[in-house]
């Protein structure tokens, strides 16, 4: 199986698993957030997931431009759901 093959059989799988599971979530967990509630140990565990995930298969990423857009859409995601996390927790202390 070459390279390609393989990084498109994991591309598929990967944006399979973030359609069904994580981008649901992770929107769900958004508007929350938005709403100014703070997140639970769940919520957070998720996040570690998304951002340890998003680490291993940094290097998928760069061989595999078409995907870059996703990829900086979900870190984006990312790093306004804990922004405004952490500015949630903030106002309750």
């Amino acid at each position: 199986m070459s390279d390609k093959t393989e990084d498109t059989g994991i591309i598929e799988a990967l944006l399979a698993r973030l359609n069904a599971y994580r981008l649901p979530r992770l929107l769900e967990l958004k508007e929350r957030v938005d709403r100014g509630e703070t997140i639970t140990d769940n919520d957070l565990q998720l996040l570690e997931r998304v951002l340890e995930d998003g680490r291993e298969v940094q290097p998928l990423i760069d061989r595999n431009p078409e995907v870059q857009p996703i990829y900086a859409q979900m870190t984006t995601l990312y790093a306004e759901i804990t922004a405004k996390a952490v500015q949630n927790e903030q106002k309750a202390t």
